[in-house]
Order: structure tokens, then C-alpha cells, then sequence
């Protein structure tokens, strides 16, 4: 009778390992991501120093270089605080083409912050995987035709490319 109960036990310490597992593969994203994958590995990508200012969203991608968090000097603290050994910075974009649904991708596992007219903007759908090269989370926001920060915060690598197209 020990022996089921044992294994019943070492099953359910298990179960949230494998909750916990993000999906792996290009496939398991919520939406298609062809798009916003093409504009986080185009060439022409812009790039771009933390703190840097751009007078619109780019039509493709940029690259931003990060910092350490201290060094960053991000306008406002992120609403996840990064863990030591993580890059963080931000971008001003002076506006955005037209109000509507945006989608804002990165390269890189890291924590995104929109921040519009001094508020956050919460995400309207979010979606995330492992082992699909060149992209690895995309979030939807509801983005005014003003402008706006965006914050990139605890990443591993010292640079992300991000992307922030019209959402279909």
C-alpha cells in the first residue's frame, strides 16, 4: 500500500515543474508571428542606444543596446524588479503612426514596460516560447497616437531586438 502512495506523492511534486514549462517551438505561439519574427531578424534593423530617442516606430525592428539596471537609468522602475546579473534600457518613441493595437516582440526572454502619458499599459494578450529562433515573447498593446517609453528589463544578453508593428 506504501508503494502507490509513494508514487502518488513524487507524481503530484512534480506536477507543477511541468505546469510551469513554457511551450517550445515557433507553432506554439497564441497567433501567427511570421511577421514580427521577419522584423526582429531583418537586417536593416535599427539600432539604437538605451536611452535613445526615435521619431516614430520603426517599420522594422530595432536593436537596443542594454546596461546593467543601475547604468540604464530606466524613467521609471520597471513593475517586475530585475534580478541581479540582468541588462535593462529603454527607448523614447516620440509617436506612433496612428492609436490602434500594437504588437511589441522581443528576441530575448526580459520584461517589457509601455509607458504612455505616465502610465503603464497593461498588456491585452500575451504570448511566449522557447526554441523558435529569433523571437521569443510578443504582447499586445492599445497604443494612443502620442508618445510613449519603452522599457526592456532582466534579460541575460547585453542587447534585445524589439519590434512594434500594427497587431493584425
Amino acid at each position: 500500500m506504501r508503494t502507490p502512495l509513494l508514487i502518488a506523492l513524487m507524481l503530484l511534486g512534480t506536477a507543477p515543474a511541468w505546469a510551469a514549462e513554457e511551450p517550445s517551438g515557433c507553432d506554439k505561439f497564441k497567433w501567427n508571428i511570421d511577421r514580427e519574427r521577419a522584423a526582429l531578424i531583418a537586417p536593416d534593423r535599427v539600432n539604437l542606444a538605451s536611452g535613445g530617442d526615435l521619431a516614430a516606430v520603426p517599420s522594422t525592428g530595432m536593436t537596443i543596446a542594454l546596461r546593467t539596471p543601475s547604468e540604464a537609468k530606466l524613467p521609471s522602475p520597471p513593475e517586475r524588479a530585475p534580478k541581479d546579473g540582468t541588462f535593462a534600457g529603454f527607448a523614447n518613441i516620440k509617436a506612433a503612426p496612428k492609436a490602434g493595437l500594437y504588437t511589441v516582440s522581443l528576441s530575448a526572454g526580459g520584461w517589457v514596460d509601455v509607458i504612455q502619458d505616465g502610465h503603464f499599459l497593461k498588456p491585452k494578450a500575451f504570448s511566449g516560447a522557447t526554441d523558435c529562433d529569433g523571437i521569443r515573447k510578443t504582447m499586445k498593446y492599445e497604443i494612443s497616437a502620442a508618445p510613449f517609453v519603452l522599457q526592456v528589463s532582466g534579460t541575460k544578453e547585453n542587447s534585445v531586438s524589439i519590434a512594434i508593428l500594427p497587431s493584425d
